[in-house]
């Protein structure tokens, strides 16, 4: 992981986050807004997984465990698409607010995988 990459990925996770909540709280339903915020962490997250897969042939190594980190990657990738698809399906104000807690959810994930991969067993 690069760590500027990574803080990157948490801010943009957590303004989608918080705008979806937001917008789900004033009764708005799932619209190209909510769901381009979440395409857009989850766009971030499968360059992340490109990242990751080629940082350690080039001198960056995970510091902590590899299978926990990859474990919470390919969680997280899954996440936005769960919640993509439950917008999609129920589409109610509430559908909005699941895609703003999966995003906020993503950006700790994210938080923690920085962890492992930079501080972890140093």
């Amino acid at each position: 992981m690069v760590l500027w990459f990574s803080i990157a990925q948490v801010l943009i996770a957590v303004a989608a986050g918080i705008l979806c909540v937001v917008l789900g709280l004033l009764r708005r339903v799932p619209s190209d807004l909510t769901m381009g915020a979440l395409a857009l962490v989850e766009l971030l997250l499968i360059v992340q997984l490109v990242v990751t897969f080629i940082a350690p042939a080039v001198g960056n190594p995970p510091s902590g465990d590899p299978l926990e980190f990859y474990v919470y990657l390919v969680s997280a990738i899954l996440l936005p698409i769960a919640g993509g698809f439950w917008a999609l399906v129920e589409r109610s104000r509430w559908s909005t607010v699941v895609i703003g807690a999966v995003c906020l959810a993503i950006a700790v994930m994210v938080w923690r995988m920085n962890q492992i991969w930079l501080v972890q067993g140093v």
